[in-house]
């Protein structure tokens, strides 16, 4: 999940500034999940309103989920299955080394 600062519901409501920080955390993402995990794709998506599905409405975000060609669609968000056969933990653990690794790398060049 991707989460500017900005506390607004809205696209329109978000300051240049946080869209141009959402795009740059998507960018930076896209990079690690292909790091850690080789995905053949990626899905990025917004839930903007209560009846699109935003479980918190007043917080602008996006989802961002690798893809792998012949795997169960969207299985892991609405079937509570796992495509990736891996503990939470264990995906937090990788994601968090992986962002720490690349922002290190950023700041060396």
């Amino acid at each position: 999940m991707i989460v500017p600062y900005d506390h607004v519901s809205k696209i329109e409501a978000a300051t240049p500034e946080s869209m141009g920080e959402l795009i740059m955390l998507a960018r930076e993402a896209e990079q690690v999940l292909e790091a850690i995990y080789k995905p053949d794709g990626l899905n990025l998506g917004m839930n903007l309103g209560t009846a699109a599905g935003a479980g918190l409405e007043q917080h602008l975000h996006m989802h961002m989920l690798p893809r792998w060609s012949g795997d169960a669609n969207f299985m892991t968000t609405i079937a509570h299955s796992r495509v990736i056969p891996e503990a939470l933990e264990d995906t937090f653990k990788k994601i968090r080394l992986g962002f720490a690794a690349f922002r290190r790398l950023v700041a060396t060049e």
